[in-house]
């Protein structure tokens, strides 16, 4: 964690009473805003909040669960899978397994190194998806973060998450971007690599497996763009 960092749950001091999209207002418990370390060279943006994001602040974070901890149709990270798989790979099991999260610390308070947690919007409706308006209100706020850290390696979670990132940061037209095929590829960008995943709530055993592998070996490489970075 960078060493000027007082905290890892919205270190950027960002609005936790933003009412820039009424109707969010209404159904969300909590603002959820980036999470994670400051000088991280990896940033993940999800779409939304998940059900536990909402509750703790903490983007991603999702408790296990079954028919009771399930909302509104969304798999909880120990439910069953597309293709009869069955897994408790959420994404904070995906990130303990590359080194970048202590296995020890709370699951509403993890310890990521190099790693921060964002979405597209702050807060969530369990109804339904966000729209446009609201990914547009949101997007200074994504935009403050991304400058601020100036990450190595932009990791676009889920369908969404991939159409904006890749229309903002990549010339590559997001309507020649399909998910299932960008899944653990990298895609070069405008100063940033970019890295798809499936939500890992949706992801096969195998897809999990793909991600981590090319990941890994993605860490194992110089990575770094040329951009001009303060030193970790």
């Amino acid at each position: 964690m960078d060493a000027n960092q007082r905290t890892r749950a919205n270190p950027f001091n960002m609005d936790e009473a933003c009412r820039n999209c009424p109707a969010l207002c209404e159904t969300r418990t909590t603002v959820v805003h980036g999470y994670g370390d400051v000088g991280a060279d990896f940033l993940f943006v999800g779409e939304r909040p998940t059900p536990g994001a909402d509750e703790t602040g903490v983007p991603f974070v999702d408790f296990d669960g079954g028919e009771d901890g399930t909302e509104d149709g969304e798999d909880c990270g120990n439910d069953r899978k597309p293709g009869g798989a069955h897994s408790s790979d959420g994404l904070r099991r995906l990130l303990e397994r590359l080194g970048l999260c202590d296995v020890t610390s709370p699951t509403d308070r993890p310890v990521l190194e190099n790693v921060y947690l964002t979405n597209l919007t702050r807060c969530r409706d369990p109804a339904r998806p966000p729209t446009d308006e609201e990914i547009d209100n949101c997007e200074p706020y994504l935009n403050a973060e991304i400058r601020m850290i100036n990450p190595e390696v932009l990791i676009p979670v889920g369908e969404r998450a991939l159409a904006e990132i890749a229309t903002e940061y990549t010339t590559t037209p997001a309507d020649d971007l399909a998910l299932a095929e960008a899944h653990a590829t990298t895609i070069r960008g405008r100063g940033f690599a970019l890295v798809p995943m499936i939500d890992p709530r949706e992801q096969t055993d195998a897809q999990s497996q793909a991600w981590l592998e090319h990941f890994a070996q993605l860490m194992a490489t110089d990575y770094r763009q040329t951009k001009g970075r303060r030193k970790r």
